[in-house]
């Protein structure tokens, strides 16, 4: 065999679809595009509009919060490649394996906010960890093959004082100036106690 004729295994490379190229190619005429109008040309922005109507997505109220910005990204790696990592010696099974290590020899490329360890592959070798976090399945396989798994995820901070709108309504409660739940009185409820204070005084 030579190096002009090597090829990929057949149906493996296929050709482009061409459109507009005649009835018979079954994408003829529109192309795929369907009919005319604004749908048929290229730059349409019509998904959720309602013709001028608010669109549904902004009539329902905004609720909850989403921890996407402010999430922890972890490196995920498995026991398996741990172990042929420690085959190939690339980490020493002696010591402890942390973050720095595994980056050390090449599982990974940076550290990130940390490493969670998974349960995939097989561990051989009695090996200390010390992760961010890990999964019940790699934790049940470290122990099994003689090792320890430790976590050091760090503990939540507990605020010793209150912040923002907690503090504000800490301060409010103090004072003695909380505003009731139902809000500003009606009308005539504070007619009736004028009333009953000018009755009281007379």
């Amino acid at each position: 065999m030579k190096l002009n004729q090597i090829a990929d295994n057949p149906g493996a490379r296929k050709n482009r679809m061409r459109v507009g190229r005649g009835i018979g190619s079954g994408m003829g005429k529109t192309g795929g595009r369907g009919g005319k109008g604004q749908t048929a040309r290229s730059g349409v922005r019509i998904k959720g509009f309602e013709g001028g109507q608010m669109p549904l997505h902004r009539r329902l109220p905004k609720r909850g919060f989403r921890n996407t910005s402010f999430a922890v990204k972890l490196n995920e790696t498995n026991l398996g490649k741990v172990q042929a990592a420690i085959d190939a010696g690339l980490i020493d099974a002696k010591s402890t394996i942390d973050a720095a290590a595994m980056v050390k020899g090449g599982l990974m490329r940076r550290t990130k906010g940390g490493v969670k360890l998974l349960g995939g592959g097989e561990l051989k070798s009695k090996v200390d960890f010390a992760v961010y976090g890990a999964s019940k399945s790699a934790v049940e396989a470290v122990e099994k093959a003689g090792g320890t798994v430790k976590i050091i995820k760090p503990k939540k901070e507990v605020d010793a004082e209150p912040r923002g709108k907690n503090k504000r309504k800490a301060l409010e409660a103090a004072k003695g100036e909380a505003k009731p739940k139902g809000g500003k009185p009606k009308p005539e409820a504070a007619a009736g106690e004028v009333k009953a204070e000018s009755k009281d005084s007379a």
